[in-house]
């Protein structure tokens, strides 16, 4: 484990495990937080030995979104702004961020060992799949600050509960709990606290071991589907199944399958 700021990085049997590290500011998010979690994921996605991609946070938070008292202090400071350039800049961060963590043919999981706010919620949204301590809590929180909101939240979370309920918690902001949560869908498991760091590892290993190309294509199909009719669907479907076909973690597969032993998958 590594200390790169208030980003810590660690890696353990194919997991790159990134953890936001502001226990103190219930980890807000930094602009140096952005760019190296960026940074870190970009190298994760090239990276053969990575398989799986844990996202979580330090001190008992995931991560509360922005820094709203260093927002605070910026407005009353009266600092000037390029707007088209502060604009851009935005728009490459969520790039960089949460459309890697929903795009990148790695599985991505969010383990919240607390509360998940703001651009915080956003990006556990964009993993593949959440995992949270049965004390943790959920709010869109923006409209508490006068804000619209960012990283893909309003997309992604209109995808998971549906317009309605999505309108809901965005307009009045409030506070969720984790089994609402879990009723509504937008966590995998809930788990008592002090157990979350175990299970979160049991998942992230197990896919890390898994099949990485089926991965990869498992998740465009999935990914293309929130948006394309169902003979697309079909069609994407058909294109990469073929392609997996000729994989050599197919035919291993394959292979163990007859033989009756578990698969060793390479990546290949």
């Amino acid at each position: 484990m590594t200390d790169n700021d208030d980003l810590l990085v660690g890696r353990e049997d194919g997991v790159l495990v990134l953890t936001f590290n502001r226990p103190s500011h219930r980890n807000a998010l930094t602009q140096e937080m952005q760019i190296r979690l960026g940074e870190e994921l970009a190298t994760a996605e090239l990276d053969r030995e990575v398989g799986c991609v844990l996202l979580t946070g330090a001190g008992g938070a995931f991560c509360a979104g922005g820094d709203v008292k260093n927002m605070a202090r910026g407005h009353a400071a009266g600092q000037p702004i390029d707007q088209l350039r502060r604009m851009e800049a935005q728009r490459q961060s969520q790039r960089r961020t949460s459309l890697r963590l929903f795009e990148m043919g790695k599985p991505t999981i969010a383990a919240l060992p607390g509360a998940a706010a703001g651009a915080g919620l956003s990006m556990a949204l964009a993993c593949d799949m959440r995992i949270a301590a049965d004390t943790a809590i959920m709010s869109t929180a923006f409209v508490k600050i006068g804000l619209s909101g960012d990283y893909g939240g309003t997309y992604l979370l209109t995808q998971l509960v549906g317009p309605a309920k999505a309108r809901e918690l965005y307009l009045l902001g409030d506070r969720i709990d984790m089994k609402e949560a879990f009723r509504l869908g937008l966590v995998n498991w809930v788990v008592p606290a002090a157990e979350l760091e175990a299970k979160a590892m049991e998942i992230a290993r197990r896919l890390a071991a898994g099949p990485r190309l089926a991965h990869r294509f498992i998740k465009d199909n999935l990914n293309r589907a929130m948006n394309a009719g169902f003979a697309e669907c079909l069609d994407i479907e058909s294109a990469n199944l073929m392609q997996l076909r000729e994989t050599e973690d197919h035919k291993e597969a394959a292979r163990a399958f007859a033989e009756k032993r578990p698969a060793k998958f390479t990546g290949r």
